[in-house]
């Protein structure tokens, strides 16, 4: 099956940042955390959600696990600058020309991203990543 032109361009990203990976395509969609956990096969805690939220008129990318919810008023606190709200569709889309639930953590040019990296069980070449290029929280700690 034919990657959509976004799904390529993260393909590329991942092979630019020396990760062997393959992006794949469900026919049927993977638009849940537990609906791509069903695809794969494998628990939905070790499903990586990308979050988009809003905070001080910009757009926030939250990192977390499939079995977790993000607090948001305790995640407020700990950034300091604001209340956080669920984007809506339009805000995801403008933020991160994908749709939600197909949101991928690589090309959202101009996105805060706050990662909560404690939840996954291992922390690979993507997550090494992440700590060194974006702000990251830790269990909701700063």
């Amino acid at each position: 099956m034919t990657l959509p032109i976004r799904a390529a361009s993260i393909q590329q990203q991942l092979h630019d940042m020396g990760i062997d990976r393959e992006v794949i395509r469900f026919a049927e969609g993977t638009h849940t955390a537990k609906a791509a956990a069903a695809a794969l096969g494998i628990e939905v805690g070790a499903i990586a959600n990308s979050l988009i939220f809003w905070m001080a008129d910009a757009p926030l990318l939250v990192m977390t696990s499939g079995r977790h919810r993000v607090d948001t008023d305790a995640l407020a606190e700990q950034l300091g600058e604001g209340p956080i709200e669920r984007a809506t569709p339009e805000q995801v889309r403008a933020a991160t020309g994908q749709v939600i639930g197909g949101v991928a953590p690589l090309g959202a040019a101009g996105v805060l991203v706050v990662a909560i990296l404690s939840f996954f069980p291992t922390l690979d070449r993507v997550g090494r990543w992440l700590t060194e290029q974006l702000r990251l929280v830790e269990n909701g700690r700063g």
